[in-house]
């Protein structure tokens, strides 16, 4: 203690000056609105890049599983494209008008890959980060999704970075999907429990399904195009009301092993979020008039 002591006596000036200085930077930065702006961008910005790190590195350790996973869906994916084609061919005998449309289809759509940076599991209202942002051609409001399913919904963008609302959120998590060969559709909803699980809600009494069916995405939402796989039927109950089924769905993406995604720019879908956002901004408009 007493070495300890003489030690902060000999050195007293250096520590008062460290304090000073912390309080001076304090003070500068917070009441300062230029130096609180340009300390926060730099943050962020130094923040960004050590997550980047951190997930190249985990990344890095995973990449085998990783690159089993997209061997195999790309797998998957190219036999159905091969059955597709042959299947409208011998229906249609005209191979010309069909790949005249493949061509018109595949042209609406830009996929842009991305890596999750940060991702969050267990809380109420999960949040993650890509590392792709506007520079990328990223907007908020376009869908993300994996080799597997549906992840979520771009939400906030920065020139490098995108905030990303995944179907893990109770808040603001709401995807519009459909019973996979029927037009029964509903609204996917996270209950906050299982992160391997989730609902869709409202499917009518009438409709005529059964446990293992798949659900996927209907294109109603503006957001994502029809057919992109969220999971398979587990459970049905019914609604709270007994007007309507609640189906348990496992989600075909894994959220705890979550690496690489692809930001779906579909042209027609912007537009059309375009189109109801200025919609909604006149209807405000005339009822503040």
């Amino acid at each position: 203690m007493k070495n300890l002591l003489e030690f902060l006596h000999k050195h007293h000036h250096w520590f008062l000056f460290v304090i000073l200085e912390v309080i001076s930077a304090v003070l500068l930065f917070q009441y300062n609105s230029y130096q609180n702006s340009v300390w926060f961008t730099t943050a962020n910005l130094i923040a960004g890049r050590v997550y980047e790190w951190s997930s190249a590195v985990e990344a890095f350790f995973s990449l085998t599983k990783v690159n089993e996973d997209l061997t195999l869906r790309n797998f998957y994916l190219e036999r159905q494209v091969t059955q597709l084609r042959r299947l409208y061919s011998e229906a249609t005998q005209e191979v010309s008008i069909k790949e005249r449309q493949e061509l018109e289809m595949l042209s609406q759509y830009k996929l842009i890959p991305a890596k999750v940076i940060t991702n969050e599991l267990h809380e109420r209202d999960n949040l993650l980060t890509i590392d792709k942002g506007e520079a990328d051609g990223v907007e908020p409001g376009m869908g993300v999704a994996c080799g597997k399913g549906v992840v979520g919904v771009t939400y906030l963008t920065s020139p490098h970075y995108s905030v990303v609302i995944p179907v893990l959120n109770m808040s603001a998590s709401r995807i519009s999907c459909a019973i996979r060969g029927h037009d029964y559709f509903g609204v996917l909803r996270w209950d906050g429990k299982d992160a391997g699980i989730a609902y869709v809600e409202d499917i009518p009494r009438h409709a005529r399904f059964k446990r293992g069916d798949l659900v996927e995405t209907n294109g109603y939402s503006s957001i994502f195009p029809p057919g992109v796989l969220v999971g398979q039927i587990k459970q049905v109950y019914n609604s709270r009301d007994g007007l309507s089924y609640r189906l348990q769905v496992r989600l075909s993406t894994d959220f705890g092993n979550l690496r690489d995604v692809v930001v779906i720019n579909d042209k027609n879908i912007m537009e059309r979020v375009r189109l109801m956002r200025a919609a909604k901004d006149t209807l405000q408009l005339n009822v503040k008039e």
